[in-house]
């Protein structure tokens, strides 16, 4: 296979030892391989991914490929790849990858035009730039395709936008608003690995620290619970009321991110929006700030006003960059402010992917199955997937729940009972 662009072959071997062992964590995701190399519900589909290639992508990617699916996989984050699983992938499942650690944005987009050329019938996404380049850029496409699931809050974002303005062509499935992908992915794994990237790049002590979460989302919810656990003091910016009260009932201290500014020690956007710390931010900051990123997109912060208020800018650690400030002051930014939880860390643990995955496969399944009936718009992940892969989930950790006896079926269906 010569359809591929990876950093190094040779480092497949490792790639493959790291992808087998994210299974072991993966037993829904591992049920419905089984499945799908029974049934094949995708033979001969071409799918064009476009997410983080990572371990936990692998084992996707493999279970696409048992239900049938031509699968091309690209990266969605310039630093998010893990480039021995990427060479695995190739060499040992024949499957044509496009990503490189460190890639630059004219490596990445030419990535994103080589998920492209496979001509996809079905897209996934996380971020959403296959599905608005296919817009923008390559309509010629848009007939072929059934429809597409997209992974994050932002691509999400993205593509209700594009069917507010009757832009969509084509039905998405957003994976991220499934309860079993936002409760545990966006809480329990993002909060997780969002400070085991920070940690990781710095190698600081998060107890006694201030530490500001912008952003009280479910990503944002998780690492607050988190860092607190670790023993900093945190504080929680809002712009909706309604998740401020909740940060203040949970206990956390909710203020403006202008006066958290002044106070903080460490700071990471988790908003999906744009500029949320920016120059007026940066001007207040303590010397020594450290400054990331968990939100998808580097344009959380504003890293071209920084660099022009800056005087010096260097790299003191892997995925830290120092800026100095014309009054002295160092900032530092880390993992280039993309997402620090894949810069510089390994993501999520390999349990939480594993609903993650199952409903990416699941909400593909069901495209094929149903396209014909969708309209070109946004939709949820249907309740009845979503319950059956928490029934899977509970299932493979020995866990039961009770089931509703037809009495109470009844009683929650009728309207005649009262007091």
């Amino acid at each position: 296979m010569s359809n591929f662009d990876i950093k190094n072959e040779s480092l497949a071997e490792g790639g493959r030892r790291r992808i087998d062992w994210a299974a072991r964590e993966m037993p829904v995701l591992s049920q419905i391989k089984e499945r799908f190399l029974k049934e094949k519900p995708l033979k001969g589909l071409r799918m064009s991914a476009c997410l983080h290639v990572t371990a936990e992508t692998a084992n996707l990617m493999r279970t696409l490929q048992a239900g049938g699916a031509d699968v091309v996989l690209v990266a969605s984050n310039p630093l998010s790849t893990q480039d021995d699983v990427a060479a695995s992938l190739v060499l040992h499942e024949e499957i044509p990858v496009h990503a490189i650690k460190g890639e630059d944005n004219a490596t990445y987009y030419k990535h994103i035009e080589a998920a492209l050329a496979h001509k996809p019938q079905i897209t996934m996404d996380d971020g959403a730039d296959l599905v608005s380049t296919i817009h923008k850029s390559h309509r010629e496409l848009l007939p072929d395709i059934l429809g597409g699931t997209e992974e994050t809050t932002t691509g999400v974002i993205r593509l209700r936008a594009m069917a507010a303005d009757k832009m969509l062509m084509f039905p998405v499935i957003a994976v991220n608003d499934a309860m079993t992908k936002h409760f545990f992915d966006n809480r329990y794994g993002t909060g997780q690995s969002t400070l085991d990237g920070i940690i990781r790049a710095t190698n600081i002590l998060i107890a006694g620290k201030v530490f500001v979460v912008v952003g009280y989302g479910w990503c944002g919810r998780g690492l607050a619970q988190k860092a607190r656990g670790m023993g900093a003091n945190v504080i929680v910016t809002e712009v909706d009321p309604l998740k401020a009260l909740e940060a203040v009932m949970d206990g956390f201290t909710v203020m403006p991110i202008l006066e958290a500014s002044k106070i903080g020690d460490i700071f990471c956007t988790m908003t999906g929006d744009i500029n949320v710390i920016d120059k007026n931010h940066f001007e207040v900051m303590k010397d020594g700030a450290i400054v990331a990123n968990s939100g998808h997109f580097n344009c959380e912060i504003n890293i071209p006003a920084l660099e022009k208020m800056s005087v010096e800018k260097r790299l003191v650690r892997p995925f830290v960059d120092q800026y100095r400030l014309k009054d002295g002051r160092l900032i530092h930014i880390l993992g280039e402010g993309r997402l620090i939880n894949l810069a510089s860390a390994e993501g999520h643990p390999a349990s939480v992917m594993d609903m993650s995955f199952a409903n990416q496969a699941l909400s593909a399944e069901y495209m094929v199955k149903n396209y014909k009936t969708l309209e070109k718009q946004v939709y949820t992940v249907p309740t009845d997937i979503d319950t059956a892969i928490a029934a899977l989930k509970l299932k493979s950790m020995g866990i039961s729940c009770d089931v509703l006896t037809e009495e109470q079926v009844h009683y929650l269906n009728s309207w005649e009972s009262g007091t």
